[in-house]
């Protein structure tokens, strides 16, 4: 079985760092992944699910100042 291959910034995080990392909360940012607005969760197995660190980076980056609510 091979390894999958991350990008560079392929740490993978859980919904506790996400949130600390967005301001959101986690029903904000489940609801944010449903509207296509938030990068979507990766499955890691059956119970447990990360995001890339990277693409959580990206969208905070490319939210305007002040605005870390949902939209």
């Amino acid at each position: 079985m091979q390894t999958p291959v991350l990008p560079s910034h392929g740490r993978i995080i859980r919904i506790r760092e996400v949130i600390a990392m967005t301001g959101l909360s986690r029903s904000s940012i489940y609801a944010a992944i449903k509207q296509g607005t938030f990068p979507a969760q990766l499955k890691l197995s059956t119970r447990s699910s990360g995001w890339l660190e990277s693409e959580i980076i990206e969208w905070r980056e490319m939210r305007p100042r002040g605005s870390l609510q949902s939209s």
